[in-house]
C-alpha cells in the first residue's frame, strides 16, 4: 500500500478523515440499535429469539467476510474498496429504513453487515501504512477515541430517537449522512495501484460460510424449536464439519483465507480464548438489559440508554490508562481483576428484581464496563505481541474473525437460555397460581394475572441468561491465570537452528 504515500512522506490526512467518518457512522449504527429491539419485537411482532438476529447476523456476516478482506485490500485501490463498502452499507439502510416486515429488515441488516465488515480492516490498514512505528501508537490511540465515542453516544440517541420518532428515523437519521460521505469519497480519494494478479480462494470462503451459519443458527433456533429438533443439532452438527474442513484446508494452502498456525504461538491462542469467553459474555449482557428495562421495568427507550452511557464513557476514557498499565503491570494482573470484576458483576445482573432501582443497574453496567476495559485491550496486546512481524495481519484477522463469531454465537446462546427458560417459569408460575385460585375468577383478573405470570417468568429467564453468562465469564476468569508477558517469537527455522547447533563446535575447534 505504499501508493497511499505523499510526496513529502506525510500521512494522507485527507483519506484517513474520509475512512474514520465511514467507519464511526457504521460502528454508531451497530449500537444505537439494542435500544430498539423492545420497540421492534412490539411493533413487527417477533420474539426475542427472532429479533436477536438484527445483532448476530451483523456480527456473523462480518465474521464470515473479514477474512476475505485481507485479500481485497491487497488487490484493489483503497478508493475503490472505500465505494463499494459506503455503498453496500447505504443501500443496506434504506431498506432497513422503510422495512415493514422483519425479513426486509434483516436483510438490510446484512448488507449494512457486509459493507461494514469491508471498512473496518480497511482503515487499520490505511493507518498502519501511513505512519512510522515511533508515530502509530498515538494515531491509534486517537482512532481508539473516536470508535469509542459511538458506543457511548448511541444508546443514549438512540432512546432519545425511539422516544420521539419511530425505530424507522434510526436509518432514516444515517441515510442523508452515509450519501454524503460516499460522495465526497468518490471526489477525494485518488490512489492508484497496479493491477494485482490475485485468486480467492472461494471454495474456502464457502466452508467457513457454511461452518460459521450452520453453527450460529443452530444455536439461534433452539430458542424457537428446542434443543432435541433435528433443525437444530443437525445444522450445529453440519456446521461444525465445515469449520473442520475449511481449517483443514487453510492450513495446506500458501496463501490461506484465516492463517490457523497462529494459534501454535502460546500466549496468542491463550488471549484469542479469553477475548472470545469475554465477548460471549459481553453482547449477551448489551442486549439482555435492555429487554429487561423497557419490557419487565416499563423504563422509557431515552432513560434505558442514559443508563448505558456511563459505563461506554468509563470504557472509552479507560482505553489510554490501561495501555500505559499494561507497558508497566503487563496484561496479567490487569486481565484478572478485571475478569474479577465482569464475574461478580455479571452474577449480580442475574439477581434483578421487579423492583431493582435505577441506580443500582447503572452501577452494577458502570463497574463492569471497567472491569470489561481491563481485559480486552491488554490481553489481545499481549497475544499479539508474541507474534512474529509477518504474522500481525493474520493474527489481527483472526482475532477480528473469532471475536464477531463469539459474539454472534454468545448472543445467541443466552438469548436461547432466556426464551426456553421463559417459558418453562412461564408453565411453572401458571401450575402455582392454578392452586391459589379460589371460586370463579373474572376475565379481568384471569387476564392480570397471565400479564404478571408473563413479566415474572421473563424476569426468572433473563436472571437465568445472566447465570450462564458469569459461567462463561469465571472460564475466562480461570484462563487469565496462565498469562504470561509475551516476548516476540524468534523467527528462526528450525532447519537453520540445527545449522547452527552444527557450526558452533567447528568454530569451537578453530
Amino acid at each position: 500500500m505504499d501508493h497511499l504515500k505523499t510526496k513529502n512522506n506525510r500521512p494522507p490526512y485527507g483519506i484517513i478523515a474520509v475512512l474514520m467518518i465511514g467507519a464511526f457512522i457504521a460502528f454508531l449504527n451497530n449500537t444505537l440499535l439494542n435500544i430498539a429491539l423492545p420497540s421492534i419485537m412490539r411493533d413487527l411482532d417477533v420474539n426475542a429469539s427472532t429479533v436477536q438476529w438484527l445483532s448476530t447476523g451483523f456480527m456473523l456476516v462480518n465474521g464470515i467476510l473479514i477474512p476475505a478482506t485481507a485479500f481485497l485490500i491487497q488487490k484493489y485501490t483503497v478508493r475503490r474498496l472505500f465505494l463499494v463498502a459506503m455503498s453496500l452499507f447505504t443501500v443496506g439502510t434504506i431498506l432497513a429504513g422503510t422495512a415493514h416486515i422483519f425479513p426486509i429488515l434483516l436483510a438490510g441488516r446484512m448488507l449494512q453487515a457486509s459493507g461494514s465488515a469491508i471498512l473496518m480492516p480497511l482503515l487499520m490498514n490505511v493507518m498502519l501504512v501511513s505512519f512510522p512505528i515511533e508515530k502509530r501508537g498515538a494515531a491509534m490511540g486517537v482512532f481508539g477515541l473516536i470508535l469509542m465515542f459511538a458506543p457511548a453516544i448511541g444508546p443514549t440517541l438512540s432512546g432519545w430517537i425511539i422516544e420521539h420518532y419511530d425505530w424507522r428515523m434510526l436509518f432514516h437519521f444515517i441515510t442523508p449522512i452515509a450519501m454524503v460521505v460516499v460522495i465526497i469519497g468518490f471526489f477525494l480519494l485518488k490512489d492508484k495501484k497496479e493491477k494485482v494478479m490475485m485468486r480467492m480462494d472461494l471454495f474456502s470462503l464457502v466452508l467457513s460460510s457454511i461452518g460459521f451459519g450452520g453453527i450460529l443458527y443452530g444455536f439461534s433456533s433452539a430458542g424457537n424449536k428446542g434443543w432435541g429438533s433435528p433443525h437444530v443439532y443437525v445444522t450445529i452438527i453440519v456446521g461444525v464439519l465445515s469449520l473442520f474442513w475449511f481449517i483443514l484446508r487453510q492450513l495446506k494452502q500458501k496463501e490461506p483465507l484465516l492463517n490457523f498456525k497462529v494459534y501454535t504461538y502460546p500466549m496468542f491462542a491463550l488471549s484469542s480464548a479469553i477475548t472470545m469467553v469475554v465477548n460471549m459474555a459481553l453482547y449477551a449482557g448489551m442486549l439482555l438489559l435492555p429487554i429487561y428495562v423497557q419490557n419487565i421495568r416499563g423504563i422509557s427507550p431515552m432513560d434505558a440508554g442514559l443508563l448505558l452511557l456511563p459505563g461506554a464513557v468509563i470504557m472509552a476514557g479507560m482505553s489510554p490508562v490501561t495501555g500505559k498499565l499494561f507497558d508497566r503491570v503487563g496484561g496479567r494482573i490487569l486481565a484478572v481483576i478485571g475478569l474479577a470484576i465482569i464475574t461478580i458483576t455479571t452474577y449480580l445482573f442475574s439477581q434483578l428484581k421487579l423492583d431493582t432501582s435505577y441506580v443500582t443497574l447503572i452501577l452494577i453496567y458502570s463497574i463492569r464496563s471497567f472491569g470489561m476495559s481491563m481485559v480486552m485491550m491488554p490481553v489481545s496486546t499481549n497475544g499479539l505481541n508474541q507474534l512474529p512481524k509477518r504474522l500481525y495481519p493474520h493474527g489481527t484477522a483472526m482475532n477480528n474473525t473469532m471475536n464477531q463469531v463469539a459474539g454472534a454465537i454468545g448472543t445467541a446462546l443466552l438469548v436461547t437460555v432466556m426464551t426456553t427458560r421463559t417459558e418453562t417459569h412461564a408453565t411453572e408460575l401458571g401450575k402455582e397460581a392454578m392452586k391459589h385460585l379460589t371460586g370463579q375468577p373474572t376475565a379481568e383478573t384471569i387476564a392480570a394475572m397471565k400479564q404478571q405470570i408473563a413479566m415474572k417468568a421473563m424476569l426468572e429467564g433473563i436472571n437465568d441468561a445472566f447465570l450462564v453468562a458469569t459461567g462463561i465469564a469465571l472460564v475466562a476468569f480461570i484462563l487469565a491465570f496462565f498469562i504470561k508477558r509475551a516476548r516476540q517469537s524468534d523467527e528462526t527455522t528450525i532447519g537453520e537452528k540445527k545449522m547452527a547447533n552444527q557450526v558452533k563446535p567447528e568454530l569451537a575447534k578453530n
